[in-house]
């Protein structure tokens, strides 16, 4: 059980619980004390933060074993996540995937993430997908000023998607998807200003690419893809009035992925993709002796906070850079049954410092196969230090040809 003093039980302190119980989008998550002056934060913290960044948790245990990566990667059952446009290539008429792994293990044993995902052909150049991710932060223990508890409440997000993909050629495919969010961590508790908090929701689409082609390089065939995703193009949500609306976590990826045949038995990809968050930077008022006095809330439409995400860090063109996260990994495939995967993870320090490598493996048996990965951060006494995560998949072709 947690136990969370919730002082004066303002929304500021509602939306630190979120940032720091849902995503941890940074292993300094403790912020360097204070507001800062205008010089030294150019040179310091800006990060980013929206609400429900449960979004963007990497769900499965393949993409997570290579450093998160996902834009341009085989397609499988949880490409809904990634990229949605991927399910047009999918091998097989149809599959589902199952994945859990506990978040924060090391400051929290009850906080779980679990991910469903399935698709099915509906011929030969579309294909449809389904998935629900479900995010519980486990047991919380409100209470007031006084410390007296204000009762138990059991904060939990979710997030159901419907995806559809279509080929336009050969080599090409575009992918939609459809969300709906749904964000619980504190209803019923009254905030500072007597309003009482309520759960938030949102509605959010992902818009796709995929092209896939091969070439050779002197005696070897490599298949490559490139892939791109906008992901939870949605509204903002709001925990009390329509006044305090928060970004929800609108995602430009891309990626590339190349692959080829060693042998008969051996197989190896890699690839790489970039992330951008198209969320507005945090800018800050100064006093008349250039401290920062106070944040300022970011009122924007949604498209217009989307396109000003690429010119507004403070830091200018080099802040902007800093904005991009990158994900680096490998696969290796024994006569396609048995697998291994390792990757990397890369953050600017200022803009949340994660660094970590991540390692797994797979088998393939029959109809199911079974993937984990691990998760070891560079810094010390990081919140996802030993992060494992499970994936079960379920193939409806290898079942059908049992049966028959």
């Amino acid at each position: 059980m947690i136990h969370l003093p919730l002082i004066n039980k303002t929304l500021k302190n509602l939306k630190l619980l979120t940032v720091v119980c849902s995503l941890l989008l940074t292993s300094k998550i403790y912020a360097q004390g204070g507001l800062q002056s205008k010089e030294s934060l150019l040179g310091q913290r800006n990060v980013i933060t929206t609400a429900a960044p449960f979004l963007l948790i990497s769900p499965d245990s393949r993409s997570a074993a290579m450093g998160d990566l996902g834009a341009a990667t085989s397609a499988d059952a949880n490409s809904i996540h990634w990229n949605a446009s991927k399910l047009a290539f999918i091998e097989g008429d149809g599959g589902m995937a199952i994945s859990a792994a506990p978040w924060l293990r090391t400051l929290v044993p009850d906080i779980w993430f679990y991910y469903m995902s399935g698709y099915k052909k509906i011929d030969d150049k579309s294909t449809v997908g389904l998935s629900l991710r479900y995010f519980t932060l486990g047991n919380i223990q409100f209470t007031d000023n006084q410390g007296t508890s204000t009762g138990d409440y059991e904060p939990k997000e979710y997030a159901l998607d419907g995806a559809y993909a279509r080929k336009l050629s050969d080599n090409l495919s575009l992918g939609v998807a459809l969300r709906f969010v749904f964000s619980d961590l504190a209803r019923g508790q009254v905030g500072s200003s007597g309003t009482e908090i309520k759960a938030g929701m949102a509605g959010a689409g992902d818009i796709s690419m995929t092209y896939k082609n091969d070439v050779k390089f002197g005696e070897r065939d490599f298949d490559y893809t490139i892939g791109g995703n906008i992901s939870n193009i949605g509204n903002k949500i709001t925990y009390t009035t329509e006044a305090n609306r928060d970004f929800i976590p609108v995602n430009l990826r891309l990626g590339t992925f190349w692959n080829t045949q060693i042998d008969e038995y051996n197989e190896i990809g890699f690839g790489v993709d970039f992330n951008k968050l198209l969320v507005p930077t945090p800018q800050y008022k100064y006093d008349s002796l250039g401290e920062i006095s106070e944040r300022v809330i970011n009122d924007d439409p949604l498209i217009n906070g989307m396109l000003s995400s690429f010119s507004d860090a403070p830091g200018g063109f080099r802040e902007e850079l800093n904005e991009i996260t990158i994900s680096a990994g490998l696969e290796y495939w024994y006569a396609k049954q048995f697998a291994l995967r390792a990757g990397y993870f890369y953050e600017a320090d200022t803009k949340g410092s994660r660094k970590y490598m991540t390692f797994g493996a797979g088998l393939k048996y029959n109809v199911f196969q079974i993937d984990a990965a691990y998760l070891q951060p560079f810094a010390r006494r990081h919140p996802l230090q030993n992060t494992i995560r499970f994936s079960l998949y379920f193939d409806l072709d290898a079942f059908k040809n049992q049966e028959n």
